[in-house]
């Protein structure tokens, strides 16, 4: 008589799909690379500014910068969005609603991951007249105020000037480098011109996107938090 193989319910998994911080499904899974434990990437982003150790197994993760040892791992949410009815669906619901609910008051834009248009300025539109017709329309929104930093003596200020729109809406994705090549676009600079693009006066890597400068470097939160400011400056070479 042969019997039939058990079927496995999902709480048969939550030991491995849950987040050890807040005890729910992990959302965007984030791995600690020095130790592997997993949680939240919000959870962990929030435990480490305020302890540079894993709160499951207490192991250092790095002396200074923790957030350096941090990977998402796109395999294990997929995985977990299938096992959970419906997580996937409330999840980009809530995120919608965030957004909304936090959009700019500054320009009144709507800044949700739904938004109609993901370029980088609307001043843009008709710029070029054409484009790829992406913009990364299904990326979450994020709106950033871009502030020219001021100072008298530095060289190049004379062509450095401030935006005649400084508030741009843009894919969460969009990295520094790509806000460089806006701002030399939008300021007529020549193209071996190089600029600093900072946040809470921290030089930012051309490889950082806004999602993690915002998650890492922009310390406001709450009603304050919008929009993000960057600020730019002709590049100095410490060299």
């Amino acid at each position: 008589m042969t019997t039939s193989p058990r079927k496995h319910l999902v709480k048969d998994f939550n030991h491995f799909i849950t987040c050890y911080v807040c005890k729910g499904y992990l959302i965007k899974p984030t791995t600690v690379t020095e130790c592997l434990h997993t949680f939240c990437k919000s959870c962990i982003v929030q435990h480490f500014e305020d302890s540079n150790d894993c709160p499951k197994c207490g192991i250092q993760v790095h002396e200074t910068n923790p957030l350096e040892m941090l990977r998402l791992d796109n395999t294990l949410e997929e995985i977990i969005f299938k096992l959970v009815p419906g997580l996937r669906e409330r999840e980009e619901q809530q995120e919608i609603d965030f957004w909304r609910l936090n959009k700019s008051k500054e320009n009144g834009e709507d800044n949700g991951p739904r938004s109609k248009r993901a370029r980088l300025g609307d001043e843009d539109e008709d710029d070029d007249g054409g484009g790829d017709g992406d913009y990364h329309r299904s990326d979450p929104q994020i709106a950033i105020c871009l502030d020219c930093l001021r100072n008298n003596a530095m060289v190049g200020e004379s062509i450095v000037k401030g935006l005649m729109k400084r508030f741009i809406r843009c894919s969460s994705r969009v990295t520094v480098g790509t806000i460089k090549k806006f701002l030399s676009l939008k300021l007529k600079l020549p193209s071996s011109y190089e600029l600093d693009v900072l946040c809470n006066g921290e030089i930012m890597g051309k490889d950082h996107t806004m999602e993690f400068i915002y998650m890492t470097r922009w310390r406001l939160r709450g009603e304050n938090a919008y929009p993000m400011v960057l600020e730019y400056r002709p590049r100095i070479d410490f060299g």
